[in-house]
């Protein structure tokens, strides 16, 4: 038995306005340029203003922006959705913003993706000098993460590269925007029930023990304008009757993809022909490559199994 990835969005805070239009989940924006037949039908607000804020900067965040921002020329080579193309074709969007509550060492991506962001064509990045300052904190945490380290080395490159570059007017921008975290959305006083901001409150980092650091509201708030907003603050999969689940993971327990029925010491009891894949079996991490290598380890051992082994005549 194979059991498929189950995952609903991690709300972090409850926000003012939920119900505003112009306001989607990064997974419907995602399945909506991918093509997903339940989503077709989306129709995101691309026209109202220039400009977009993304909650989260993890990967799936910066691959909704790259859709966002890449010249529709080069997207028109790829397998994106044809009504996708089309309204981007038509899009307005030239700023986005992508929200981060911590600083750029501890940002949630990899360097792979951040790369192919960096490498669009005629796209200026900008990001605060000021954020990218570092304190012995952040130095520890780069310590012991050469991830860490070559993400802020990327950042930073990149906003230096933006500073001695010339303005053009028909260059797009992102922004990589730290130390901020929503407080609630702005409703426009033009067009009721649509979203016209996100109110943000600026935050600070504190130390939780050696090489963590958390975001902490300063009741310091600001406002940034945009006609849409994407949430992409996380997934965390959800149970799946008649299985067993381990709710502050987030995942079925498993041994290398074998569900565990139960565990008594150190012993842990799979139960036979049961099986779990991807995020369901270790939690919402890794890009599609981690994804790959965690559905082989799986396949392997089901094959190896003795339940499911059948003599060869």
């Amino acid at each position: 038995m194979w059991l498929c990835l189950h995952m609903v969005l991690k709300v972090t805070k409850i926000l003012a306005f939920q119900s505003l239009s112009g306001i989607y989940s990064a997974r419907e924006f995602v399945w909506w340029y991918n093509g997903h037949p339940d989503y077709s039908s989306l129709k995101p607000d691309l026209k109202t203003s220039d400009s977009a804020v993304i909650l989260g900067q993890g990967n799936v965040a910066l691959d909704v922006a790259r859709i966002l921002l890449r010249p529709t020329t080069e997207l028109a080579s790829t397998d994106i959705a044809t009504h996708a193309l089309s309204a981007l074709k038509e899009s307005s969007i030239r700023k986005v913003y992508l929200i981060g509550r911590r600083g750029p060492v501890q940002a949630a991506l990899t360097a792979k993706e951040l790369r192919e962001v960096l490498g669009i064509k005629n796209l200026h990045i900008r990001i605060k000098q000021t954020d990218l300052s570092v304190t012995p904190a952040d130095e520890e945490e780069m310590k012991t993460s050469r991830a860490r380290k070559r993400i802020y080395e990327l950042l930073s490159k990149a906003a230096a590269a933006a500073k001695t570059s010339e303005a053009d007017p028909d260059q797009r921008e992102l922004h990589f925007v730290f130390f901020r975290q929503p407080d609630q959305f702005l409703e426009s006083d033009e067009r009721k029930g649509h979203v016209s901001g996100v109110n943000l409150q600026k935050t600070i980092l504190e130390s939780v023990g050696t090489g963590k650091q958390i975001a902490v509201g300063t009741g310091e708030f600001e406002d940034l304008n945009c006609s849409m907003v994407l949430k992409a603050i996380g997934y965390k999969s959800v149970p799946v009757n008649g299985l067993p689940f381990d709710h502050k993971k987030g995942v079925v327990p498993n041994v290398k993809g074998r569900v565990v029925s139960h565990t008594s010491g150190d012993i842990s009891q799979t139960e036979p022909g049961l099986y779990v894949c991807g995020w369901l079996k270790r939690g919402p991490v890794g890009i599609i490559a981690t994804n790959l290598y965690c559905a082989e380890e799986t396949v392997s051992n089901k094959l190896v199994d003795p339940e499911n082994r059948t003599d060869v005549l």
